[in-house]
């Protein structure tokens, strides 16, 4: 390679104007990422515009509560393109929990958790916590990604972090404002879904995703 490689923060790598993870399967890419060595290690390109945590990285999201060891339950895990570079920031010590309501992209994102033994595929309805306790183990949960795009976004998030987020854990709403509003501008839609979460989280950063992803936000907030 022609120019080297800075950690932004645990387990996430900026390269050049780009941004990776180190490689947890090496020689497997996920969804056509291009891989890399460096150091005698193996990364991956992380595309920010196919993960909206990817971008929020990219835009200098600054509360980055998952790295090594951590217990993340991701909510709409789809084909698991953001989780896999997750499952590179976890580590062998870590897990993260994937819950998506699709069959068939569940099947997909099986294949993916055959190679990394530290995803745990869920095929449930994130609206309904309480389906997929036993799944979860017990396990203290740090972190919880929300990113399934229904008109009920917060909410969805608010219900698994009552039953699963410890006390001090971070929560990241991946907001699809058209979900919830096709005609309402951008701002305002975001300013009322962080407020849904005030009560019960300190709002600790809101990222536009543009221009990775149009009229799409992350709303982080620290449990309190």
């Amino acid at each position: 390679m022609g120019f080297g490689i800075s950690k932004i923060t645990d387990g996430v790598y900026s390269v050049g104007n780009s941004i990776a993870t180190q490689n947890l399967a090496p020689g497997k890419s996920v969804y056509g990422e291009q891989l890399f060595k460096y150091g005698g290690k193996e990364y991956r390109f992380w595309d920010p515009s196919r993960s909206k945590v990817g971008a929020a990285i990219k835009k200098g999201m600054a509360n980055m509560a998952f790295g090594s060891g951590s217990k993340i339950l991701y909510l709409g895990a789809a084909e698991g393109t953001t989780i896999s570079h997750m499952s590179d920031i976890v580590g062998a010590d870590g897990v993260i929990f994937g819950v998506d309501i699709s069959a068939r992209s569940m099947r997909k994102f099986i294949y993916l958790c055959e190679e990394r033994p530290n995803i745990v595929p869920i095929l449930a309805d994130a609206n309904s916590p309480m389906t997929y306790k036993e799944q979860l183990g017990g396990f203290t949960i740090d972190a919880i990604v929300q990113d399934v795009s229904q008109k009920n976004q917060a909410e969805i998030l608010m219900r698994n972090c009552h039953a699963y987020l410890k006390a001090g854990g971070f929560a990241y709403l991946s907001l699809k404002v058209r979900s919830i509003s096709s005609t309402d501008p951008v701002a305002v839609v975001v300013e009322e879904e962080a407020k849904k979460l005030e009560k019960e989280f300190e709002i600790t950063e809101i990222i536009n995703l543009e221009p990775y992803e149009k009229d799409h936000a992350m709303i982080v907030g620290k449990r309190k």
